[in-house]
């Protein structure tokens, strides 16, 4: 069935203002589902370990709860996007920071390159490569709530045959024959469903708050 234009609409304006509410913790955990691996991914990409994105989850999530009773959306100040961004920009580079300091503060052998080869793997916390990982995450997380979001729209089996043939890159014979179809319905499901999910990532690219 064609998801209609409604259907299709991006819900976050909606979000953030029930995320006003403290104790609305459906919409709290809406956030959290939605934007976490968002941001852990940004922070493991910018050198942090899998305990300090996790913290860098948790720390953002916090700060977004403190903000949120005074928050007030204001498009010409910028959008969601990089709000969010420098919200959790500020959570990775204190840890980045932190790691420098502790491995500046290190006392190695006069001969050890250790030290020094760690400083160097070490991001910069203010140069530009969070802003190129953040970009290049939002748009993995685009794709992946538009997914979520057409999978609820189109028939189970379509949506197995799109996973199948686009996203786990199976030959075309061998779809076909598990789902017992003609090659010919697997390009058109691929692309009815490809479709779908194009139209809702420029849906949310753009929303005022993406």
């Amino acid at each position: 069935m064609p998801a209609t234009a409604k259907e299709l609409l991006p819900t976050r304006r909606s979000l953030l203002t029930r995320l006003k509410r403290w104790d609305d913790q459906a919409s709290w955990q809406e956030f959290f589902d939605t934007y976490w691996k968002l941001i852990y991914g940004v922070a493991l990409r910018a050198g942090l370990s899998e305990n300090e994105a996790q913290d860098v989850v948790q720390d953002t999530i916090v700060c977004v709860a403190r903000q949120m009773p005074h928050f007030k959306y204001n498009p010409a100040l910028g959008s969601f996007k990089s709000w969010l961004f420098l919200i959790a920009r500020r959570r990775i580079t204190d840890h980045l920071r932190k790691n420098y300091r502790r491995v500046k503060t290190d006392q190695p052998a006069p001969d050890d390159t250790s030290r020094t080869a760690l400083l160097e793997r070490i991001p910069d916390p203010a140069g530009p490569a969070l802003d190129a990982i953040w970009d290049d995450e939002w748009k993995r997380h685009l794709f992946q709530t538009a997914l979520r979001k057409v999978k609820t729209l189109v028939e189970p089996l379509h949506f197995q045959v799109f996973d199948c043939y686009a996203l786990k890159d199976w030959p075309v014979k061998e779809v076909a024959g598990r789902f017992h179809l003609k090659p010919g319905q697997v390009y058109v499901i691929k692309h009815r469903v490809s479709s779908l999910i194009a139209k809702e990532i420029e849906r949310l690219q753009n929303d005022p708050l993406a």
